[in-house]
């Protein structure tokens, strides 16, 4: 098994689940809340999950987190977390289930709105100790269990940022066989997010040399050593299912550094409710377009990708992840998701996203624009 204790106490193994009575106990938590959605329940992970507990202890289930975590399912989650009388979380999902359960953390022990705590407002500051959290992910992407961060979209329809280390989770219990089930496609969008993760915090221009290389290791496991495609390939390939575990945490632990354009694009469209579109999925679409912007702005970084991911010298790396989305079945571009210049709010919300501010090439509201108009195709 591999223990990290890089931010959090992470354990990446098979079986790692069957530690979560023993976590819970740990950490004090008797009245656990589990945060999760319904297509985790159809499938039966929460059943795996509450068999592991044994039958000291008898979890309260919020299972309606939407595919895009928002302001009302955590103050819905809230309400139910208040009347069971429950002491602690344990998100059982990805991303979203993740960042929903680290909204209802900070809510269950901070008074006032929500939206006074997000980091693009200075809120970080705000954030002090939160309900504990035990993070299961059941996707190997986005990270969310080792990172300080979560994403909400709150009620004025903004998707924001929340960062604080008192809102990474105490504990993540990372098993790869509970993404063993996982579909093809969403194997293909979420392990992209971890891809974009790692390019985005190793161009960064933040000056955090192990973050970095946390992040190049990322994108040797997905990509040169082809553990993704693997995994897309063959959900029941354990040694890819493992390796993409490990390369999802890596990429939030990289990036520790901070993300760029990519993000605040794909948070700018994520945002909007009626196209429930997929956070991964616009990272990779997205990030072609961002490579080439950024390509003058990053001294020798793009060398160290493409060595990384097994590119020969002076490849083209935009090029080189069309052709990677291409055959992992994803969209060529962002028209194909719904997505045109008329999209309302686009370019304003990319242009104040707080990811916006550790691109390592300056973006105002023009240079956005041409970034969706090369996005959108």
């Amino acid at each position: 098994m591999a223990t990290l204790n890089y931010l959090n106490t992470t354990h990446i193994d098979f079986g790692s689940r069957n530690m979560v009575a023993d976590t819970m106990k740990q950490l004090g938590i008797t009245r656990p809340m589990i945060v999760t959605d319904k297509g985790i329940v159809a499938a039966g992970i929460l059943d795996n999950v509450r068999e592991a507990m044994g039958n000291e202890f008898s979890p309260e289930i919020f299972d309606d987190t939407p595919e895009n975590p928002t302001e009302e399912a955590t103050l819905a989650a809230l309400a139910k977390y208040k009347d069971a009388g429950c002491d602690g979380i344990i998100s059982l999902g990805g991303g979203s289930s993740m960042d929903l359960a680290k909204g209802l953390a900070l809510l269950a022990t901070h008074e006032g709105d929500l939206t006074k705590f997000a980091a693009i407002e200075g809120g970080g500051a705000l954030i002090g100790d939160v309900a504990p959290h035990i993070a299961m992910p059941t996707t190997a992407g986005t990270g969310s269990e080792v990172s300080v961060g979560s994403v909400i979209i709150t009620k004025d329809g903004r998707k924001l940022i929340f960062a604080s280390p008192n809102l990474l989770p105490k504990v993540a219990l990372c098993d790869p066989d509970l993404t063993m089930g996982l579909p093809a496609r969403l194997t293909a969008a979420t392990g992209m997010d971890a891809v974009t993760h790692c390019i985005e915090a190793v161009i960064s221009p933040m000056d955090n040399p192990p973050a970095e290389a946390v992040g190049l290791d990322g994108l040797r496991r997905a990509v040169q050593l082809g553990h993704l495609e693997k995994a897309v390939a063959d959900g029941q390939d354990k040694d890819a299912r493992y390796n993409m575990m490990m390369a999802a945490s890596e990429g939030a632990m990289a990036f520790v550094k901070g993300l760029g354009a990519v993000h605040s694009m794909s948070h700018a469209c994520g945002r909007i409710k009626e196209l429930r579109l997929h956070h991964g999925t616009l990272n990779a679409v997205i990030l072609p377009a961002v490579l080439r912007y950024n390509a003058d702005f990053v001294g020798d970084k793009y060398d160290r990708i493409r060595d990384a991911m097994g590119l020969a010298a002076g490849a083209d790396l935009a090029e080189a992840i069309e052709a990677l989305n291409q055959r992992l079945g994803l969209p060529a571009n962002l028209g194909e998701m719904g997505i045109s210049m008329d999209t309302p709010g686009i370019v304003e919300n990319a242009t104040t996203d707080v990811c916006t501010f550790t691109n390592p090439r300056p973006l105002e509201a023009k240079d956005y624009e041409t970034l969706f108009e090369m996005a959108i195709g």
